[in-house]
């Protein structure tokens, strides 16, 4: 089957590079041209327009920053993504958007005979690159199984959550765990050092118990060294809280603790940590 990927942002990149180590025929996509022009020196092929790019793909796999982003690309540009594609194409969104709008996304799709699977991932830099992500994915079971030997290159688990919309649900779930999980932690660091206890104990042991969230023990070396190279960019998960916010109240439902994350997420933003790893929560908590 040909592909075609669009988004090769720090997560995009590395699941194009795991298609074409095993050798996948695919075309690739970015506004910025520094990571086509990789691809394209591990064999991808690349194409001047999107038009060009997706007109004889049989999937089409997208990896963009916001909901806003996908729907102008894929719906409301001047020439829409949706619109150049061959009929019964399949068209897999893998950027993390809120369960309303990937519905949305499907119905349009449908409209225009192209199957839709929602395929949010859970992981990050490390994970794309050593094709370790896990896949929430919502859709149709005889189209995602047409998918699946693709999701299988790019990582090392598959789970069907159900229909479409299901795979965004359940992303949404896992990175509020995730951003709150990361405040917790980083008020736990700060009030033991205020209280004199040495900031290298803590962050050997702390992640070490039962009662802390695993990935705390990768975060550990960031706060210690105050440096914070991006893996997951401290911006995107502040937006994924406003997803998750935004679907609370489409649900009617309250949302306590993820809303007051994301107001420390936001102002974390405000004092320029967007394009660092969300681990610099902790350096506003410092503060």
């Amino acid at each position: 089957m040909k592909v075609s990927f669009i988004g090769l942002g720090i997560m995009g990149s590395r699941m194009a590079a795991n298609l074409l180590k095993n050798g996948t025929d695919i075309t690739v996509f970015n506004r910025s041209k520094d990571a086509v022009n990789r691809l394209v020196g591990q064999g991808a092929k690349t194409a001047a327009t999107l038009t060009e790019t997706v007109q004889d793909a049989d999937i089409v796999f997208t990896m963009l920053s916001t909901p806003e982003v996908v729907k102008l690309i894929m719906v409301d540009s001047d020439s829409p993504v949706l619109d150049q594609m061959k009929k019964d194409a399949i068209w897999v969104d893998c950027s993390t958007v809120n369960p309303s709008f990937s519905r949305s996304m499907s119905e349009i799709s449908m409209e225009k005979s192209i199957r839709f699977i929602d395929a949010p991932v859970a992981g990050t830099k490390p994970h794309a690159e050593n094709a370790e992500l896990v896949f929430f994915v919502g859709g149709d079971k005889n189209t995602v199984q047409s998918v699946e030997p693709y999701l299988d290159m790019m990582g090392r688990k598959i789970m069907h959550i159900g229909e479409v919309g299901h795979g965004a649900s359940y992303k949404m779930l896992v990175n509020m765990m995730l951003a709150q999980s990361m405040i917790i932690f980083s008020e736990a660091v700060v009030l033991g050092e205020k209280m004199g206890l040495d900031q290298s104990f803590l962050l050997d042991t702390l992640p070490n118990l039962v009662v802390s969230a695993p990935f705390t023990k990768f975060k550990s070396a960031m706060i210690a060294k105050d440096q914070y190279d991006v893996q997951f960019p401290l911006e995107w998960m502040h937006k994924d809280l406003h997803l998750a916010a935004t679907t609370a109240y489409e649900n009617n439902h309250p949302l306590y603790m993820a809303n007051l994350a994301k107001e420390l997420y936001a102002q974390a933003v405000n004092n320029g940590m967007g394009r660092l790893d969300f681990a610099a929560i902790h350096r506003l908590l410092d503060s």
